[in-house]
């Protein structure tokens, strides 16, 4: 993603943000959603590195149980359709194979060369859930269903091109009785729900950790599991905000049989889920809520670790007013809500593409003037044919360079200040 969209510079969430709030009117928060990051933590389940020290302390009994299984390649595609496995618990990834990866895994099979071992928890008595493994075992599994066609392979070229259904027998049989071993987390490694909960967040964090490097959100994913952490996965699919950020499918979607929602790079690394996190804690740190000085990613940890606790009262509240607020921007200024207006080369122009530094204070202006919905939306020709006039005068503090609490704070006043101009 562009260098350009990013605010992750340590004074994002200084202390400096307390002060510049002071001078300004306090963002009005939800009851009970102001949180108190100096309270000590409650619970060794609200933050991932004192969980760990929990462990490495030996401050609670527990023990990884394992043992070790085989299934047959030809076995995959039953296993996995099936109502034992689940192939996407929630601290698990998105789905990150393109056709050229999973062909060289169907290719490796042919080769018989060993690839790692799959890992899984069983949850229940024989139901288990995939912590590692997923791209390995859906690469299999839609192989098999005629899903993608082979690409790039070295060994085997006369194969490229060809589907599952399309290869000769020979071949389909050779690739059948492959094996693919598995480690099971047994039911009884977890003592309790929350032990459970701590042991697979490390394991999957820990046995990801050997591959492609988690992301923060993917890391915050796996080892901070809560309400809010579910309210921002389930937030992120919100039509109007896949549209304002160009995460969507095209009609022709299914004729095609690619899926442009499952290969945008926001969806694969999840940062689509946590630009729905910014959200939530934006409106925390503008109303004061800012704990000791740390860089965004620090901020973000400690805001979702706390905001876990949240009661399902207040999650089902925050959830509508972040649906409702990306339905009113799309509506009042169109899917290309989130572009800037630029000086390029001389010339003022449109920069083609969401930016965090506008997506942010509007997504905090048009929710604290949801009431004035209405008025809005009938002033919507209005507001867009004003926005280029916007940015010439404040594009200078518009700026994603200038992140201090200061500049966020006054960002978020120009872009009221607008809309407040159109409802006047």
């Amino acid at each position: 993603m562009p260098s350009s969209q990013h605010l992750d510079l340590n004074d994002w969430a200084s202390t400096e943000g307390a002060e510049a709030a002071a001078e300004n009117p306090k963002l009005d928060l939800l009851s009970g959603e102001r949180i108190d990051f100096t309270a000590p933590p409650t619970s060794a389940l609200q933050g991932f590195p004192e969980r760990e020290n929990i462990v490495r302390r030996g401050q609670t009994d527990f023990r990884i149980v394992t043992e070790q299984a085989r299934y047959q390649v030809a076995q995959i595609p039953d296993l996995v359709s099936s109502s034992e496995w689940n192939l996407n618990p929630d601290f698990q990834r998105r789905h990150r194979w393109d056709v050229p990866k999973r062909s060289r895994l169907i290719e490796s099979i042919m080769l018989n060369v060993p690839i790692p071992p799959i890992f899984l928890y069983e949850a229940e008595l024989s139901r288990f859930e995939v912590m590692d493994g997923l791209q390995r075992l859906t690469a299999i599994s839609e192989f098999y269903k005629d899903s993608y066609e082979l690409q790039g392979l070295e060994y085997f070229p006369d194969l490229n091109g060809k589907s599952f259904s399309s290869i000769d027998d020979v071949t389909r049989r050779i690739i059948g009785r492959r094996y693919l071993s598995a480690v099971i987390l047994l039911h009884e490694t977890g003592k309790t729900p929350e032990e459970a909960d701590l042991l697979k967040q490390l394991v999957f964090e820990r046995i990801n950790s050997g591959g492609v490097d988690l992301t923060p959100q993917e890391s915050r994913n796996a080892l901070l599991p809560g309400r809010m952490n579910r309210l921002c996965l389930d937030l992120a699919d919100t039509p109007s905000f896949r549209r304002l950020w160009g995460i969507q499918a095209p009609e022709d979607t299914t004729e095609t049989g690619f899926d442009p929602i499952s290969s945008h790079p926001f969806y694969r690394s999840m940062y689509d889920v946590e630009l729905v996190l910014r959200f939530f804690a934006y409106r925390q740190r503008l109303a004061g809520g800012v704990g000791p000085r740390r860089n965004l990613r620090g901020y973000l940890d400690s805001y979702l670790s706390a905001a876990n606790h949240y009661s399902e009262e207040l999650i089902e509240e925050l959830r509508l007013l972040f649906t409702r607020t990306a339905d009113l921007i799309e509506q009042v200024l169109g899917e290309q809500a989130f572009w800037l207006y630029r000086a390029r080369r001389g010339t003022w122009q449109w920069i083609e593409e969401p930016a965090v530094v506008a997506y942010e204070p509007l997504m905090l202006a048009f929710s604290q003037r949801l009431s004035a919905a209405e008025a809005l939306k009938s002033r919507s020709t209005a507001i867009q044919a004003d926005l280029p006039r916007f940015y010439q005068a404040n594009g200078d503090r518009i700026d994603g360079r200038k992140v201090n609490s200061r500049d966020l704070e006054e960002r978020n006043r120009l872009y009221l200040s607008f809309l407040d101009s159109h409802l006047a």
